[in-house]
């Protein structure tokens, strides 16, 4: 992808992205059970201050990384919710699953990267929390970071369909059922030929 394309559609990718999560948040808080959830270091004990979209851009200008990192990241964020059932995602821990997604991603596809302690600071949390998130993140799905082409592709045409139909703002109110409900998760072992709407598609 050239400079002058990634600079077009990286704000459009990060608005996307950004309403994707907090229509997928939203509608998880208003299913809330404490009793059906799994406490996990992802989770604040407040809402953060800040806003998804916010958070992300945060991310997007000081992460410096290849656009290809964060549809890797929805990838691996897609995985995560599919292998913790347990653990949706939700308002209270949208954040942190992002920054240890991005995080996780950029090690995986970059050849050159931050440590630790950098991505720590933008993600605004100390540098022992970013480290204990990105094991649990890993963890939590199982090691699976390779992603083939055709998955790669597959959430391409996905996020770009979204694009080209024009995605609801970030501020539009939930209008769909949890996550994993009527929704398949792309599955590198998936036949070829057949395209999946990822689990995190609201």
């Amino acid at each position: 992808m050239c400079s002058s394309m990634a600079d077009l559609l990286m704000p459009k990718l990060i608005n996307l992205l950004s309403s994707l999560l907090q229509r997928v948040a939203e509608s998880n808080d208003l299913n809330r059970s404490l009793d059906t959830q799994k406490l996990s270091i992802f989770n604040a004990l407040v809402r953060p201050g800040i806003s998804i979209q916010q958070y992300l851009e945060r991310i997007f200008k000081y992460a410096n990384c290849s656009p290809s990192c964060y549809v890797v990241a929805y990838v691996y964020l897609d995985r995560f919710v599919t292998k913790q059932p347990l653990l949706p995602i939700n308002s209270f821990n949208v954040h942190r699953l992002l920054v240890a997604s991005v995080l996780v991603s950029i090690k995986f596809m970059d050849d050159i990267c931050y440590n630790n302690a950098y991505y720590a600071k933008v993600g605004g949390i100390s540098t022992a929390e970013m480290n204990l998130l990105e094991v649990d993140f890993l963890f939590g799905l199982g090691f699976q970071l390779n992603v083939t082409p055709n998955t790669f592709y597959d959430y391409c045409m996905y996020l770009q369909t979204e694009m080209m139909m024009g995605f609801p703002p970030v501020c539009s109110p939930p209008q769909v059922p949890t996550i994993g409900a009527d929704h398949c998760s792309i599955n590198d072992d998936d036949c070829q030929s057949q395209h999946h709407q990822p689990q995190l598609a609201v």
